[in-house]
């Protein structure tokens, strides 16, 4: 042969069966080939020379292949330590958001190469400028393109490493997302265990579920086809422990593109209850609300927490969670849901809970929203008796409807307790329920109004029935902490201090009487004859031994007279016979001129005298005239 033959041939990095052959540089502690063979860093091989005999090219060139050989079998007696790849922020990274591969080698690494699994070349070459142990890889852009498994190697010196572990570097956000919830709550005992449910509409064939505290590897379930066309898995999480967060979340995919899932699902994070004391729950303006209302939720606890949670019973939105908020002495938070729509009914409980620990508290007891005016009839509120009752009355309030029933609540304006429920009765063609209040108190009055309901959406009600407003009269008898006295009286035993009340006045009035009648006595026995003659000295002192009646008469005339019935009286007093001291005292009383009858009223008053010595009997042998009071009245 004339002239240079050229042959090429190369050494290669190993990928398993499916990885291209990279040039490798030969080592510099080789040292230069015979002149025969030149090496090149591409180890080309220089035929020799023309000119010579087939026999000497043909030894030349085994000579030249026994020492790349020589130089093979030493590139692979090195070896090197498996590298390690991982991505940043995550392997699942949503659409359009940026992310990176790092490959972490050993000391002295000169190269890097990543591959993506299905490519025959490699994706990328990193050259550290300094002799570095990892090498980044950014993708400013995450595509659907760039989703898959990935895999990365190095070089040090005259060697190169075996691949590393498999990446599955996964595109979120090209379908949209699935639900997801807890079965059969978000709350779970310390040590307990829950169900988590992924579905959707979409006819994925694999479901997966990824912890946000990158516990773990994410689980892949195959989806399963209910009758009603949903696709759903269901994860099982055992031995829940508050050591450390429970966060999940979870993706749709199909198997024909393993590294392109959907939307992300909502996080749902699992509530550890504790044994800590329960926090109250309460509602503002009540627990009946109607839609475009205004709602507020209102968590409160004497325990010192300092964040909240409020969760919603079969709800497949995770717990709301607010910090503290401090009002008089209690912790507490305010939870807002207005405006109120028909998915806000529904049964509510809180947690309290502490920033350094996984663990809540004890719920709290439930509370029912109830959302007024989502069924098509209205019922009729009417209360026996008439809606004014006296304390201590037996009412019934009675709410009815044409309409199928199966529940009827009593609601009062105003007031926070849970409205009162009742199985619905049919009677006389229709649906009713008697809300029994016995016996009446001054607490019992207030507006009412009553809901229907039915079973399958019990906290969906009808709309309300017109207001009834009961009204409480007479004296209060209401319920009242013990005080001194008789008002002090609670519950059913009133009527003990209204009959001890009798009782007393009772005795009272028998003590005047008592009195009232001693008295009497003690006049009487002053009027006795020697024993009361004396008249008092403004009234004068007689002496008389005549034979007449021994009496002094003053006569008084005085004439009432009625100028007008409606405007009062007219006194006049005369005295009809001054020249006798003794005459009769006359009352007269004289209507107006309208008036045909008068009314004459004669007293005779008999002046008792006091005797200086013995009345002698009259010549008739007749006693001594008596004292005597008398009173004539005439009609005319």
């Amino acid at each position: 042969m004339e002239g240079w033959a050229h042959h090429r041939s190369g050494l290669t990095c190993l990928q398993g069966s499916r990885r291209p052959l990279e040039p490798l540089p030969l080592s510099p502690t080789m040292g230069k080939p015979p002149a025969a063979c030149i090496l090149s860093r591409h180890l080309s091989v220089q035929a020799c020379p023309v000119g010579g005999s087939t026999m000497t090219i043909t030894l030349m060139v085994l000579l030249c292949l026994g020492l790349c050989l020589s130089q093979m079998t030493h590139v692979q007696a090195e070896t090197l330590p498996i590298p390690i790849i991982w991505a940043e922020p995550d392997p699942v990274v949503a659409q359009g958001k940026p992310v990176s591969i790092w490959c972490q080698g050993s000391q002295n690494a000169d190269q890097y190469c990543l591959y993506r699994e299905g490519v025959p070349e490699p994706l990328r070459r990193e050259f550290p400028l300094e002799p570095s142990n990892k090498a980044k890889f950014p993708f400013p852009h995450m595509t659907y393109h760039l989703a898959g498994r990935y895999s990365c190697l190095y070089h040090r010196q005259t060697s190169w490493s075996v691949p590393s572990k498999p990446l599955d570097l996964v595109v979120t956000g090209m379908f949209n997302k699935p639900s997801f919830s807890a079965l059969p709550s978000p709350i779970v005992t310390s040590g307990g265990s829950v169900t988590l449910q992924c579905g959707s509409w979409q006819e994925f064939d694999w479901f997966v579920l990824c912890s946000e505290e990158g516990e773990g590897h994410p689980r892949h379930l195959d989806s399963q086809h209910q009758a009603d066309g949903w696709f759903q898995a269901l994860f099982t999480v055992d031995h829940v422990s508050p050591s450390h967060r429970q966060a999940y979340r979870c993706y749709g995919y199909f198997s024909s593109s393993p590294y392109v899932w959907s939307t992300s699902s909502h996080v749902l994070e699992l509530l550890i209850s504790g044994v800590s004391r329960k926090p109250s729950l309460s509602v503002l303006p009540g627990p009946v609300v109607a839609p475009g209302q205004s709602l507020t939720l209102q968590c409160h606890s004497d325990v010192g927490y300092n964040r909240f949670a409020l969760s919603k019973e079969g709800a497949g939105d995770p717990p709301q969670r607010l910090a503290w908020q401090p009002q008089a002495e209690l912790s507490g938070a305010d939870f807002p849901l207005g405006p109120v729509r028909p998915s806000h009914g529904g049964r509510y409980t809180c947690y309290g809970g502490h920033t350094l620990s996984s663990e809540w508290s004890v719920p709290s007891d439930p509370l029912d929203i109830l959302v007024a005016g989502q069924l098509p009839y209205t019922p009729s509120l009417s209360v026996q008796l008439g809606p004014t009752v006296a304390p201590g009355e037996n009412v019934t309030l009675l709410c009815q409807s044409r309409s199928p029933v199966d529940t009827f609540l009593l609601s009062k304006e105003g007031a926070a307790d849970p409205p009162l429920r009742l199985r619905s009765q049919y009677r006389a063609g229709q649906h009713q329920a008697e809300f029994p209040m016995s016996p009446v108190t001054s607490a019992h009055g207030g507006t009412y109004r009553c809901y229907g309901s039915a079973s399958t959406s019990p906290y969906l009600l009808s709309q309300p029935s017109d207001p009834l407003e009961l009204l409480v009269s007479g004296p209060s008898m209401d319920p009242s902490p013990p005080t001194t006295g008789p008002g002090s009286a609670d519950g059913p035993h009133w009527y003990l201090y209204v009959l001890i009340t009798a009782s007393v006045a009772f005795v009272l009035l028998l003590s005047l009487l008592v009195l009232l009648l001693i008295h009497h006595q003690r006049r009487v026995k002053g009027r006795k004859p020697g024993a009361a003659d004396l008249e008092p000295k403004d009234r004068g002192l007689h002496n008389s031994s005549s034979p007449v009646p021994a009496a002094q008469e003053e006569s008084l005339y005085a004439a009432i007279q009625d100028i007008q019935p409606e405007e009062g009286v007219e006194l006049d007093h005369r005295n009809t016979q001054d020249e006798d001291p003794q005459g009769p005292t006359y009352a007269q009383v004289t209507a107006s001129d309208t008036l045909q009858d008068v009314t004459y009223a004669q007293l005779n008053c008999l002046t008792l005298r006091q005797e200086t010595r013995a009345s002698p009997h009259s010549q008739s042998g007749d006693p001594p005239a008596k004292p005597s009071v008398y009173a004539a009245l005439a009609f005319q």
